[in-house]
């Protein structure tokens, strides 16, 4: 199942969806150069996060990197100036190639504008960023020895979904199912999707990132579901669209 477009309109202009959209777009074209793998791969090391160094505290020496073992030996990290806390918000500005961005990002745009109409701008990234480093958490306590760095927008994005499915269950998605368009509830799309995660075989995907971003979302959500939609029915109702802050 592949979703073409929500049958949900909005009143409020997505402009967080909109900006953090064209910063991924950024960072994957003119910081981590994709016809330049080296460099892209450098970018990645020194800026991603990587479950090893949230563990250890320090980031990885040439040995790990080429042997793939997290080890607690003290020794000189490639990358010394690297900044662990902050490459857990880096991280989910990177990723892995051309398909991957363009799959977020299309998730991000079908979804995101009713999350962000609901919470509001600040609160979307709030909840955007606070699921993006729900997901990390996640997979560092799945995988607390792995050196190889954690990169995407997926977890957060996973929290907007898991957002999105609280707040608007019975909205339908228009969905492609092998040939045909088919309009499914939300709830169903959705509930789909985070059920798939935990068959993903696949060792390259961090679906512990996205169930946990998903969880954290969903409940984030759930806590303030009768006062989000209130406000959406305020915007609606309302001869012209409230100020959004």
């Amino acid at each position: 199942m592949f979703p073409i477009r929500d049958i949900n309109p909005t009143r409020v202009r997505p402009i967080v969806t909109w900006a953090i959209i064209a910063a991924n777009v950024f960072v994957f074209f003119a910081l981590q150069r994709p016809a330049d793998p080296e460099a892209g791969a450098e970018f990645v090391y020194r800026n991603a996060v990587i479950a090893c160094e949230v563990v250890t505290g320090q980031p990885l020496t040439l040995d790990e990197i080429q042997t793939g073992v997290c080890t607690a030996t003290p020794g000189t990290p490639v990358f010394p100036d690297k900044n662990i806390l902050l490459a857990a918000f880096a991280t989910m500005f990177l990723h892995a190639s051309v398909f991957h961005l363009l799959g977020n990002m299309w998730f991000l745009w079908i979804f995101g504008n009713n999350v962000e109409e609901a919470f509001g701008r600040l609160g979307y990234l709030a909840i955007y960023l606070g699921s993006g480093i729900a997901g990390t958490l996640a997979f560092v306590l799945a995988n607390p020895t792995s050196t190889v760095p954690l990169i995407g927008a997926s977890g957060a994005i996973a929290g907007i979904l898991g957002a999105y499915a609280v707040l608007f269950p019975t909205h339908d998605v228009l969905t492609l199912v092998v040939v045909f368009f088919v309009p499914v509830p939300a709830i169903v799309f959705l509930g789909i999707w985070f059920l798939s995660q935990f068959g993903l075989g696949d060792p390259g995907v961090a679906w512990q990132a996205h169930v946990g971003g998903f969880v954290f979302g969903a409940l984030i959500a759930a806590t303030m579901r009768r006062r989000l939609l209130a406000r959406i029915a305020a915007i609606h109702s309302s001869p012209r669209p409230l100020p959004v802050r």
